[in-house]
This record gives C-alpha cells, sequence and structure tokens, in this order.
C-alpha cells in the first residue's frame, strides 16, 4: 500500500521553510538537495524538520494545501508540537 506524506524543509542559510507533498521523504529530499528543484536548489542546507503520513493522496493534498496558507509563527508552534 502506497504512503503520502506532507513534510516542511527548513534552511538554515535563507532562514525559510519549504512545505511539500510526497510519498517518500527521505527520496524528496535529496532530489531538492540535488539541483532539480528551482527554488530549493539555491542552497544545499535543506533538512526535514516535520513530515506526517495520511492514508490517502487526497488528505496529504488537502493538508499540503493548508501548511502553504499558514504563517511562520503556526509552522514553528506545528513542528514544535509534534
Amino acid at each position: 500500500m502506497e504512503r503520502f506524506f506532507v513534510y516542511i524543509l527548513y534552511s538554515a542559510s535563507l532562514d525559510e521553510y519549504y512545505k511539500g507533498f510526497s510519498t517518500d521523504v527521505e527520496k524528496r529530499l535529496e532530489y531538492h538537495l540535488s539541483n532539480h528543484h528551482k527554488y530549493t536548489s539555491q542552497v544545499r542546507d535543506w533538512v526535514i524538520v516535520y513530515s506526517k503520513e495520511f492514508p490517502t493522496k487526497k488528505e496529504a493534498l488537502v493538508e499540503e494545501k493548508r501548511l502553504k496558507k499558514l504563517n511562520r509563527a503556526s509552522i514553528e508552534r506545528l513542528i514544535a508540537n509534534r
């Protein structure tokens, strides 16, 4: 059975968060670190700071959309409370 995740990456050099969706978070991080993604290829210090599994792709995509609307304080609370 396929697994679906939302994740948040953090770059200390940019002091920014990146939110996304994947079926394999570790492999997706490798993708971001290997200059394949326009936004995240600016730096190579991205780390996974949050991930959550969902039973369906639809639920994960809904959560990804919600995460992308959160402000920084809300994202940091989410990460701190995991």
